[in-house]
């Protein structure tokens, strides 16, 4: 997801087929206030939301080149595009498979090590979700650099410093590198977009005339996604968790748009939305 800009229309344009996918009640599914398409709209950072929306980038077989997680400024998606564009054509290349899986992780490295310190600044992980982290996963969580120094946030009123938790756009590349032109039907959606927490909302369509949230009105919105989870969570008397799901299936949804892509030969963009890819 992505706010609307003339470059990213154009990109998309130019390079894509799109459709969309609903992935309410889905395991990995996070939760969410409901938007409508004339609902407002506001900037957050890269890979916020990571449960609620992933953008898929596949080629014409339905092989998973790219796979952003949640919002990513307009800039920044072009920029992961033209990533997409590469691999494109070292899957369709004569490279050996071998070849082409080490293709893959040298140039999803190269390109997070790449990025520029705007793309970096607009990734920070917002101080909620590196909360999460590091209450449920201080030692095991690939999104913290240095657990000492992300364990600061648990104090009251703590922040994390700089080198505690790994950018998004990091975090991204390094799980897309491990998981080298998967089968869309065996890409493992729940571990991937699995960090932070479940629930994220900026109640855009309940802010006042000066951008804060109404805090009454927003307390009433209806929210979408795997709400039952979230309700059954709050019955046991915790909070929502999140699916570590891990292993090489997403799960029979995504096993029947990856049958539909091969009979149609599409080649996507998003998981809510399907793109195409062409040469």
């Amino acid at each position: 997801m992505s706010l609307s800009s003339p470059q990213v229309v154009s990109v998309l344009k130019d390079n894509f087929e799109c459709a969309t996918r609903d992935i309410t009640g889905s395991e990995y599914s996070g939760v969410s206030g409901k938007h409508e398409v004339t609902g407002k709209a506001v900037r957050t950072t890269n890979g916020a939301g990571p449960h609620n929306i992933q953008m898929f980038m596949l080629a014409s077989d339905g092989t998973v080149l790219h796979c952003l997680p949640g919002y990513w400024a307009p800039a920044d998606l072009v920029h992961e595009v033209d990533l997409a564009k590469k691999l494109n054509t070292v899957w369709t290349s004569n490279m050996s498979y071998d070849q082409k899986r080490r293709e893959f992780y040298r140039l999803h490295l190269a390109h997070a090590y790449a990025h520029s310190d705007a793309t970096k600044m607009r990734s920070k992980m917002q101080g909620f979700d590196q909360k999460y982290e590091a209450k449920h996963r201080l030692s095991t969580s690939d999104t913290i650099l240095n657990p000492t120094l992300a364990a600061q946030i648990l104090e009251p009123g703590g922040k994390a410093p700089p080198g505690a938790f790994k950018t998004t756009d990091l975090i991204m590349h390094e799980r897309m590198a491990v998981r080298p032109f998967l089968p869309y039907n065996q890409f493992d959606v729940a571990a991937y977009s699995d960090y932070g927490r479940p629930l994220y909302d900026k109640n855009e369509d309940y802010r006042t005339a000066s951008g804060e949230v109404d805090k009454d009105a927003a307390k009433h919105a209806p929210r979408i996604g795997n709400v039952d989870a979230m309700k059954q969570a709050k019955m046991k008397g915790g909070g929502v968790s999140n699916a570590s799901g891990s292993g090489s299936g997403s799960g029979s949804g995504s096993s029947r748009m990856a049958s539909y892509l091969t009979r149609r030969g599409v080649r996507t963009f998003t998981r809510m939305g399907v793109r195409a890819l062409t040469n």
